[in-house]
């Protein structure tokens, strides 16, 4: 017989093979090794077999048999450590417990889990192509024009919507009234109302291109710019703050606004509105304006510190650009690609990393406006103060170690145990869990000045206090700051996966121009693009090939190269390069795209709806042949958003009431999907305060520049301290329209918010309209609104004399561009009789037809 001891040992064994086979096993295969097995190792840690399992990441084994609680791996999954694993949710309970169980049984372990063998060809992945006939699809072709249906009507694009509407034995809608027409022109156009005087000048325009010319007015106002701007500074993701925890300033982004606005007035071909975004320092006799423009693809959210500190940054910011241009310009989710093959679209894991090396070799800068000489003078002034100040400062530094590392001693202590061990292992020995804790917590503790001096001893406050007055009289000397513009330009980015590197070197042609950060060649000899690579799932520790800059597959019919020449030798030309291939007359979707969204913006919902996916997952197009014939047009046309305008708004489907319906219709296509009538349209919270302000007088048209701050409610303003937000009093200077509102990452305005201002953070191609109470109590219990009805009423009062059905006709005039009727006229009257002047002015802009494009 054996022992006993022998026997209950085989029990154990195979008790723990048994969970193994019929627990663990399963969740390591399907849960574990996407990260830690054949493709990839994620953190150097290995799950294939036991072997590796006990070699752990080098920072130790990453299982302990017989030891669950000091194991790593039960560690994480439990959630005893963090980062809590796997990254993609946490395991259930009886797995955890499952896991427990096994390596308190000595961790048995039977045979390799994902062979390695089996392991995948990683070489395909870079090497993908596009599927045999997915050109053939829609939208993945070249638009063609085809002819519109001959069906009796003269504009284009009446002549497909009527086919199929015929089709559909739909009822189109009458025309609209006249006043409604100007009103709706001028919210789409300029988002303003008309005042009674522009109302009656078009009323009264019995010419046969009445509408033709109000269009044409329209158009050439300051104002299109400010309103139409504002859309596609919703894809451009514009801000006025980096947003994240710090939400640092950004005190030159307003001139990317400004520029934005001036270029559309003016009717910038679009190709070349686009061009100058991606590539305007590398354009020959690029000047300010193609320098400021390429804040573009510096907009997005950004961490307030410099890559070195975390290397992983880089990655994001450059998958944000090609996500922004991937659904803002191409129409298609091509960031999906980042870690594997499309899974709907052909859109290859290589696509994703040639757009990337593309714009691999960008830094941010802040580019001069002002002369080379004076900007060599300026940066030469600083430099000299900078190394003036450099010993004083030197010796502050010293003065404030040992009372800066006390004091963030102390407020790391104040963390839990884990963050605390996280903090206080020494950098080399952490696990990468607290590598990712350390970083955060050291990365968002400070310590202030004032709280130095408060633990310092009098002698050292004093020499401390002296030293700062020193720096103080020296930096009165500095010159006065130059005009400059957030934007970027090719550098020199060296990366490292251990993030040392990463700041680019000196020599080799490279200098440092005006502001940290800004790294440029000299043009001496051509700039060399640094190396970027394939990142198998998307992982910057498991580099595959060195990539080339280049497109996405499906869109590309291979006449466009990957690179332009440039004439200054100072950047790349990947970029412009990038340029010409999406503003190619070839490009499959670039004017498909934009010729949506501008339809979207017309017509209440676009002809794709889902205007940044054509994709699989999108929805499909209810008119393809008439967005093709569109798409052609604009491109034939000059690029021009404004001939683009006109051409949409002088069809009948724009003119058409949005008031029309039948039984028929209402069961046939309920969703209006066929243009049977005008679709109304709830104004977004920018136009419905720049309305508020117009109709009470109160608005100030003055343009461009620096960006203002209304006034908050004190609680609103508590909830952050991080950033700035100027308190200006509520008065003229700040009652400008709302596109100079300062965008604040961190501190949506409320207004804005509460009326589905999009997320900041990420491009937005079209945005959330809800109905919700929030947006009535607003408009009706707001003190801006309340004192804006005040003014309202005051202009009424001061413009229609003292009698009550003169106050009443203006008011609606003013409000919703036309007269009152007789009930409307008589129930107004009757309400000024018991209530105010300001009252009944507050319930107009509580109007859903003030509210609404109708």
């Amino acid at each position: 017989m054996r022992p006993l001891v022998i026997t209950l040992l085989l029990a154990v064994s195979a008790a723990g093979q048994d969970a193994f086979t019929h627990a663990v096993k399963p969740v390591l295969e399907n849960r574990c090794l996407k990260c830690h097995g054949p493709v990839m190792q994620m953190g150097k840690l290995d799950l294939r077999d036991r072997a590796s399992a006990l070699k752990g990441s080098g920072k130790g084994p990453a299982i302990l048999p017989g030891d669950a609680e000091k194991s790593p791996i039960y560690r994480h999954i439990s959630g005893i450590e963090n980062p809590r694993m796997p990254m993609d949710g946490a395991l259930k309970a009886d797995e955890i417990a499952a896991f427990k169980t096994w390596i308190e049984q000595g961790a048995p372990w039977e045979g390799t889990l994902g062979a390695r063998a089996a392991k995948p060809d990683l070489s395909k992945l870079e090497q993908w192509t596009v599927p045999p006939g997915a050109r053939e699809k829609w939208p993945f072709y070249r638009p063609v024009k085809t002819a519109p249906p001959a069906n009796g009507q003269a504009h284009p694009v009446d002549a497909f919507l009527t086919a199929k509407l015929r089709d559909s034995g739909l009822e189109q809608a009458p025309r609209a009234n006249a006043h409604t027409l100007v009103r709706r022109a001028y919210l789409d156009l300029v988002g303003l109302p008309p005042t009674p005087a522009q109302v009656n000048e078009y009323v009264n325009d019995k010419s046969a291109n009445a509408w033709e010319k109000l269009i044409d007015r329209l158009l050439a106002s300051p104002h299109y710019g400010e309103r139409w701007g504002r859309h596609w500074m919703d894809i451009a993701r514009y801000a006025d703050s980096n947003g994240y925890e710090h939400d640092f300033d950004r005190p030159n982004a307003w001139r990317y606004r400004d520029y934005v606005i001036q270029a559309l007035n003016s009717d910038k071909p679009f190709n070349v509105f686009l061009t100058e975004q991606l590539a305007g320092d590398e354009l020959p006799n690029a000047g300010y304006e193609q320098l400021i423009a390429t804040a573009f693809l510096r907009n997005y959210a950004k961490v307030g510190f410099r890559e070195k500190d975390n290397p992983q940054f880089r990655y994001e910011y450059l998958d944000d650009m090609i996500a922004t241009l991937g659904r803002g310009v191409i129409g298609l989710t091509v960031q999906c690609a980042r870690c594997h093959n499309h899974k709907f679209d052909p859109i290859g894991q290589a696509d994703y990393y040639k757009l990337q090396s593309s714009l691999w070799g960008y830094v941010e800068v802040d580019h001069p406006l002002v002369p080379e000489p004076e900007a060599k003078a300026y940066a030469a002034a600083l430099s000299e103060i900078a190394e003036a100040v450099k010993p004083l400062r030197d010796e502050v530094k010293l003065l404030d170690q040992p009372y800066r590392q006390q004091l963030l001693e102390q407020k790391y202590r104040k963390w839990p145990k884990n963050i605390q061990e996280a903090v206080f292992t020494p950098e080399k020995d952490r696990t990468p869990g607290q590598v990712l804790l350390a970083n955060q917590i050291i990365r968002t503790t400070a310590v202030t000045p004032v709280e130095i001096e408060r633990i310092m001893p009098e002698a050292e406050r004093a020499k401390r206090r002296d030293l700062e007055a020193r720096i103080l009289e020296i930096e009165k000397r500095k010159p006065k700051a130059i005009p400059m513009a957030m934007g970027i330009t090719d550098g020199d980015y060296r990366f490292t996966p251990d993030g040392a590197g990463d700041e680019p070197a000196p020599g080799k042609g490279i200098k440092r121009e005006v502001t940290e950060g800004s790294f440029l060649a000299d043009g001496k000899k051509p700039y060399q693009a640094p190396a970027s690579h394939f990142l198998h799932g998307g992982d910057m520790h498991n580099r595959g090939s060195e990539t080339k800059p280049g497109f996405v597959s499906i869109l590309d019919d291979g006449t466009v190269p990957a690179t332009a020449p440039v004439a200054h030798n100072r950047t790349s030309g990947r970029r412009l390069a990038l340029a010409n291939w999406l503003t190619s007359p070839a490009h499959p979707t670039t004017a498909r795209v934009m010729v949506n969204r501008i339809w979207h913006h017309h017509f209440g919902r676009g002809i794709v709806t889902t205007l940044d996916n054509f994709g699989k997952t999108g929805d499909p197009a209810t008119h393809p042949e008439l967005l093709d014939w569109l798409a052609v047009e604009f491109i034939e046309k000059g690029w021009s958003l404004k001939k683009m305008h006109k051409l949409l708004m002088t069809s009948n489907a724009y003119q058409m009431s949005s008031e029309f319906a039948t039984d028929g219709n209402l069961a046939k296509d309920a969703a209006n999907l066929n243009w049977w009538r005008f679709k109304q349209q709830r104004l977004e919270g920018e136009v419905l305060r720049d309305n508020i302000l117009s109709v009470s007088g109160a608005l100030n048209t003055k343009q461009f520049g620096p960006a203002v701050f209304p006034e908050l409610p004190p609680e609103v303003l508590a909830s952050t301290d991080k950033g700035i937000w100027i308190k200006q009093p509520d008065g003229p200077e700040v009652w400008r329209r709302s596109v100079y509102v300062y965008r604040k990452r961190g501190l949506p305005l409320p207004f804005f918010e509460v009326f589905d201002m999009p997320d900041q953070n990420i491009t937005c191609g079209r945005r959330n309209v809800s109905t919700v109470p929030t947006q009535a109590l607003t408009l009706m219990n707001n003190d801006w609104v309340i004192k804006q009805s005040a003014r309202f009423a005051d202009r009424v009062a001061t413009e229609a004399g003292p009698d009550a059905g003169s106050r009443v006709k203006l008011a609606y005039q003013l409000a919703v561009g036309r007269a009152p009727n007789g009930d409307e006229l008589r129930i107004g009257v009757e309400f000024l009789r018991n209530r105010t002047l300001s009252d009944f002015a507050h319930v107009l802009l509580n109007l859903n037809e003030f509210v609404y494009m109708r």
